[in-house]
């Protein structure tokens, strides 16, 4: 999404697809749609801001790749810890 909010990369469906997938969370540098929705699910999102607008589906995009937004590098098997205060990445699991 590159930090856009000219539309919404998530929406409820993908989200859904992640809780499916046993994930815990979905941190994107963009926008999301039926924030409503996505609140009443077992899965915690995280985003730039919300958009009713969907993004069109350009390619299939990539996995298993570092990303980086916000100063911070996102690689492949990093534990990623957020509450409503933040965001903490981590290369190991932490003792919460």
């Amino acid at each position: 999404a590159g930090g856009s909010k000219r539309c919404a990369v998530l929406g409820d469906n993908l989200a859904e697809m992640g809780t499916a997938n046993g994930w815990s969370g979905i941190l994107v540098n963009g926008c999301v749609r039926d924030s409503e929705d996505i609140g009443r699910m077992k899965i915690g999102v995280k985003a730039v801001a919300t958009h009713p607008l969907k993004s069109s589906k350009r390619d299939k995009g990539l996995r298993d790749v570092d990303v980086a937004f916000a100063g911070v590098t996102f690689s492949p098997g990093a534990f990623v810890y957020a509450d409503s205060d933040g965001v903490v990445v981590s290369p190991h699991a932490l003792e919460i």
